[in-house]
């Protein structure tokens, strides 16, 4: 399969953007569920996590043809607090605060260093 070279430096981002959602579901959407038995939320949350990797591990096959390991990585950890801010004021119903969104935003420049040319 041949994509063009727009699609191998993009869609790997939505990848990995789609693959977040279902690994923050697997890792905290138990918590809405705190009378489930831990056994059962371990394995629903192994069953979510398989769609995760057929998601990332496309993601970085094909992103790995332009962006390095490390900004991958990068991309990866800025998309998972994207999704899981949106995910714990969405589903947990838990505010984020200021020192929440300070910290994310240091994320994002020490992210920002990791794609300075």
């Amino acid at each position: 399969m041949s994509l063009s070279p727009f699609a191998v430096k993009w869609l790997p981002v939505l990848l990995l953007l789609a693959s977040n959602v279902f690994m923050t579901f697997a890792w905290y959407g138990h918590l809405k569920f705190k009378s489930s038995p831990l056994l059962i939320v371990i394995a629903a949350s192994w069953g979510i996590a398989f769609f995760e990797y057929c998601l990332a591990v496309p993601a970085n096959r094909i992103g790995h043809a332009v962006w390095s390991a490390a900004e991958l990585k990068t991309m990866q950890e800025v998309i998972t607090l994207i999704v899981f801010a949106g995910f714990s004021v969405v589903i947990l119903k838990e505010p984020l605060g200021w020192n929440h969104l300070a910290g994310f935003t240091l994320i994002a420049i020490g992210a920002a260093v990791i794609f300075k040319a």
